[in-house]
This record gives C-alpha cells, sequence and structure tokens, in this order.
C-alpha cells in the first residue's frame, strides 16, 4: 500500500511516518510520496518522491493523507484525490465548514473512493469504553478541552475538533442545532442527541497553558469522570482504522458521523465573530 500525505508540515506526519515505515507497524503500508512542504521537510521525513500538487500523485499512490493544519485547505487537496478514486483520510477537522465537508463526500462518492476524518482522541475515548459499559445508558457527556479562537490554521477547529468529537463519539449523532455561548475565556456548547445531551467546553489557550483534555459522562447507573491524556502512540489507532478502511473500502464513521463535528465548529466559529 503505498500512501502519500498531503500537507506534511503537521505534525501528525512525523508519526505516520514513524508507523508505517520505521515500525512497519501497520503490515505493507508505507508513506512513499509527499505533497507539499519543502525539501528540508522531506529530508528530515525521509521520503524521497514528493509532488506539488495533489493531481501529480495519481497513478503513483493507493491512498492518501490530507494534514494540512488548516481544515480550510482540505477540500481543494481531497477532492482531485477523491474523484480519481483514492481513499483517502482528511485529518482533523473534516472541513472548517459544512458546505466544503459536503462536497469532499459528493466527490467520494463520484470516485467511488472511501473516505474518512477524526480526531485521534476519538479512539481514545473509544478505548474507555470496557470502563464506561457499567455506567448504562449515557444521559450526559461533558467534554472539555483547549481552544484557540484566533488559530491561523482554521480558527476555532484546530483545537476544538478533539473535545466535540470525543463527546459526539459516545452518543447518537445531534438531532438538533447546536447552542453556543460564547464566554470571557470560554466556549459553551451544548447539543442533545437521542435521549441524552452533550456538554462541550472549549477553553481559551494561551501561549504557554492549555487546559487537558477531560471527559465525564453520566449514565442510568453511574458516573465517569477523567483526565484524558493522549498517549506517545495516540494516533495509530486512528492510522489502523484508516488503513483497514483502505484494504476493506469500509469507512469506519457514516457520513452524519462526519457532518456532525464539522456542523458544531461551523455554529462556534458563527457565535465568536
Amino acid at each position: 500500500m503505498r500512501i502519500a500525505i498531503v500537507g506534511p508540515d503537521n505534525t501528525h506526519a512525523d508519526h505516520a511516518v514513524r508507523h508505517f515505515n520505521a515500525e512497519q507497524a501497520l503490515g505493507d503500508a508505507r508513506v512513499t510520496a509527499l505533497c507539499g512542504g519543502d525539501a528540508e521537510r522531506a529530508e528530515r521525513l525521509g521520503i524521497a518522491w514528493t509532488a506539488a500538487r495533489p493531481e501529480e500523485l495519481i497513478g503513483h499512490i493507493d491512498a492518501a493523507i490530507v494534514m494540512d493544519r488548516d481544515g480550510a485547505l482540505h477540500r481543494r487537496h481531497a477532492e482531485p484525490l477523491l474523484k480519481a478514486g483514492i481513499p483517502v483520510l482528511v485529518d482533523k477537522p473534516l472541513a472548517t465548514t459544512v458546505a466544503d465537508a459536503e462536497a469532499i463526500l459528493a466527490a467520494a462518492s463520484a470516485g467511488g473512493a472511501a473516505v474518512t476524518s477524526f480526531s485521534a482522541l476519538r479512539w481514545t475515548v473509544d478505548g474507555l469504553r470496557p470502563r464506561l459499559a457499567g455506567l448504562g445508558e449515557p444521559r450526559a457527556v461533558t467534554a472539555t478541552g483547549p481552544v484557540q479562537r484566533t488559530s491561523p490554521y482554521g480558527g476555532v477547529g484546530f483545537y476544538g475538533i478533539h473535545p466535540v468529537e470525543m463527546a459526539l463519539h459516545l452518543l447518537p449523532v445531534p438531532s438538533a442545532e447546536p447552542v453556543v455561548s460564547v464566554l470571557p475565556g470560554a466556549v459553551l456548547v451544548t447539543l442533545t442527541a437521542g435521549d441524552a445531551h452533550a456538554v462541550v467546553n472549549l477553553v481559551e489557550r494561551d501561549a504557554a497553558t492549555a487546559v487537558p483534555f477531560h471527559l465525564a459522562v453520566v449514565g442510568t447507573s453511574g458516573v465517569f469522570a477523567e483526565v484524558v491524556t493522549p498517549a506517545k502512540d495516540y494516533t495509530l489507532p486512528a492510522l489502523r482504522h484508516f488503513a483497514e478502511m483502505v484494504r476493506t473500502g469500509v469507512p469506519p464513521l457514516g457520513e452524519e458521523e462526519l457532518l456532525a463535528p464539522v456542523r458544531v465548529l461551523e455554529a462556534v466559529t458563527r457565535a465568536v465573530g
């Protein structure tokens, strides 16, 4: 499996090359090409073949990971690959607008290609399910994490996607529009999902400090609350889901699950102005 990384300036590219190439942790899958970045970055990652545009990758790869830090670039870089039938993992977030997210899904449908997108913390939360099993049906989920409203990488979506996906992963797709409250040092998002609700606390970070990720779950028969600390290899489960999608053609998340966090982040972006 020949994989290209588009937008390799993201530090997630280092993790991907380590797991795929150095550790060979995902079978015969290897990162063989880069698109974007500079020669120094390509040399540090140890990837010799580079392309200037995603279209140049077509015919040379079996799958791609779009890793641009700024989610506003994801549609531009994913569409030509998906239309050519190449399966793509779009690193978090899928897009910064619902319109771009829907266009990415339409390109996948047109090309008959599988596409997925997620925060790696979605799968960190998935690993907690055995400990959550004794709580009964979830009735309330609260996820907390940092946000930088003025991030040059797509504003609130760059950090905000993590707690949003942590909350959404444990509940059905929200059944109503999010309610957003903008506070001096935080943004509070409330979501209704089936018989439960979620609260997402996006706490403003500065250059030096950031609130840790935290998850609290209230079930019909118990309560769970814990700081969620990404492990050294926290991206590996995400890459395994991607590799499995490429091999089977079956995405790990449905279209509505992909669109839901983008809807939330778009609502937050409108609220913070």
